[in-house]
């Protein structure tokens, strides 16, 4: 697939204009990508950000979201952008799917998708499954703050099963 330098080019200004919190602005640039372009993914993945944390308009976010990665099924942010949605959709079909799906992409974060699953189960209330997860997140993290943090969800976990065991 060849890169098309314009539509590049353009989708960079869009992703400024959201960094300078020119929304309307941005949103605008990305309709006008897509209509040239209907299948240039990056930019549903950046649409889908903007309806889900700036428009709240998850139907339309999450309708982006699936945009993105059937378009640009490498593309790593659509991926760790569509799982927050459904975490916090609590879709856990959909997200334990995307969770699998994702872990196998080239580039992927698996401290990050580790995480997911961890917090994923934790929701679910299955704890023992979700320090597993945790303790994967550890292991494939390479920053002190990040494997800290999980350490606390660990830590978490195991007080909640402490007080939910009857």
């Amino acid at each position: 697939m060849e890169t098309n330098f314009d539509i590049e080019e353009k989708f960079l200004q869009a992703d400024q204009l959201i960094a300078d919190n020119r929304l309307a602005e941005a949103a605008k640039m990305l309709e006008a990508i897509l209509e040239e372009v209907p299948d240039f993914g990056k930019a549903h993945n950046h649409m889908g950000w903007l309806f889900e944390t700036k428009f709240k308009n998850l139907q339309r976010a999450e309708e982006h979201y699936k945009l993105a990665l059937k378009f640009s099924s490498d593309y790593t942010a659509a991926y760790y952008n569509y799982c927050y949605l459904l975490s916090s959709l609590r879709k856990f079909d959909e997200l334990e799917a995307l969770l699998q799906r994702a872990i196998a992409v080239s580039g992927i974060s698996y401290a990050t998708i580790y995480n997911e699953f961890g917090l994923m189960r934790e929701m679910q209330g299955l704890l023992d499954d979700a320090i597993h997860y945790f303790k994967l997140h550890i292991k494939n993290s390479f920053d002190s703050k990040t494997i800290e943090t999980a350490a606390e969800s660990i830590k978490r976990c195991q007080r909640k099963k402490e007080l939910l065991a009857l």
